[in-house]
């Protein structure tokens, strides 16, 4: 039987500003990507969902984002190589003592916003990242959407997981329609639906121009802080399972 897992971006409170409906969507979903402390959440937060995320038996990621949280991590930062590879190991070390407390242990590390953007036009970055997470734990898997990070990955001989999204639209080269341009964001659940149903059944995305892209898909992100957020979990769940598809984390 076909299987996919679902992810989604946890723990991005702060203080007393809260950040998605967590508790709501954890039970959705199979793996959870927590922020640790750079772009979003705090200690605080970082334990309360890595104990939330163990009650529902969902797999534990490393969510490390850009020092930014005015920004969210979502704005590009000049950074070394040594700088990322430091911010990396910092975070996503972090978060493993936080899950060691609780007895477990991390399954993944998925790297946020510009970050992440920022590896998919600076091999350098991603090999940044990719050295970080090796020599953390290199049983680690490594949720990656782009060239450059993929290769980082497999050249240091860490499990990349192949991610695709199942609100964002896609271009030509199968990259996500920046947030910036109209219909970035996929925002009715049946048409996220159908996409996803594509993506795992068929191995392709309709991009926006309206050819039929090559994909693969591993794990599903559903976006944590978009509105509806549980709803999209909700019925597209739903509807992978009608379809005799399995949602697990690998």
């Amino acid at each position: 039987m076909p299987s996919i897992d679902i992810n989604c971006d946890m723990g991005e409170s702060f203080g007393a500003w809260t950040m998605g409906a967590d508790a709501a969507i954890m039970p959705h979903i199979s793996s959870a990507n927590i922020a640790c402390g750079f772009h979003a959440g705090d200690p605080g937060v970082m334990l309360a969902t890595v104990q939330l995320a163990l009650r529902h038996g969902v797999a534990l990621g490393a969510h490390p984002g850009l020092p930014d949280l005015q920004g969210f991590g979502r704005r590009d930062m000049a950074m070394t190589p040594a700088e990322v590879y430091a911010l990396v190991v910092y975070q996503v070390g972090a978060l493993q003592a936080i899950a060691a407390t609780q007895g477990a242990r991390l399954h993944h590390v998925k790297t946020h916003g510009a970050l992440y953007g920022m590896t998919g036009r600076s091999r350098a970055l991603a090999d940044a990242v990719a050295q970080a997470v090796h020599d953390i734990d290199p049983t680690l898997q490594v949720y990656v959407a782009n060239r450059h990070m993929t290769d980082a990955t497999l050249a240091l001989g860490l499990k990349a997981i192949y991610e695709v999204y199942a609100d964002r639209s896609y271009q030509d080269d199968a990259t996500l329609t920046p947030r910036s341009q109209p219909h970035a964001m996929i925002e009715d659940p049946a048409l996220a639906t159908a996409q996803v149903r594509q993506m795992v059944l068929q191995g392709s995305v309709r991009a926006l121009s309206g050819r039929d892209i090559a994909i693969r898909a591993d794990t599903l992100c559903v976006h944590g802080d978009q509105p509806g957020a549980t709803l999209f979990a909700q019925q597209i769940g739903a509807a992978l399972r009608a379809d005799g598809i399995t949602i697990a984390a690998t």
